[in-house]
């Protein structure tokens, strides 16, 4: 079996299965499947689901899988949650900067530990 492809080669415009069968019985049925919104996933943004998967979120771990910096792993998410047409939550909500970005950050080591104590108590 191949890797299921996402995107048309041609266009680039979202797949759809016509055609849907069964290994065991050999029964098939036609029609229009749509692929839901991981039809709009590449296949590099797959692997990357996989690897989110196989290490149960963790994206300093998908990081380390990939071999790419936490903020390179970090954005390949941001570009995976847009696919769909989710936005990406606010960075500041009431003025206050968002605890979990703080953390990441720090954990980034984009800042210092002062930094983001500095932060947090904003």
């Amino acid at each position: 079996m191949y890797p299921l492809l996402t995107t048309c080669p041609v266009c680039g415009g979202e797949l759809h299965a016509v055609r849907l069968a069964c290994n065991d019985c050999h029964s098939g049925i036609d029609g229009q499947f749509t692929l839901g919104w991981i039809g709009r996933l590449s296949r590099e943004q797959l692997e990357f689901v996989e690897l989110m998967v196989k290490n149960r979120g963790n994206i300093n771990s998908v990081a380390g899988d990939l071999r790419v910096a936490y903020n390179t792993a970090r954005s390949r998410l941001d570009d995976i949650v847009a696919a769909p047409g989710y936005s990406a939550p606010p960075a500041e909500e009431n003025g206050r900067p968002d605890r979990r970005a703080v953390l990441d950050r720090l954990a980034a080591k984009e800042i210092s530990v002062e930094e983001a104590m500095k932060l947090l108590r904003s």
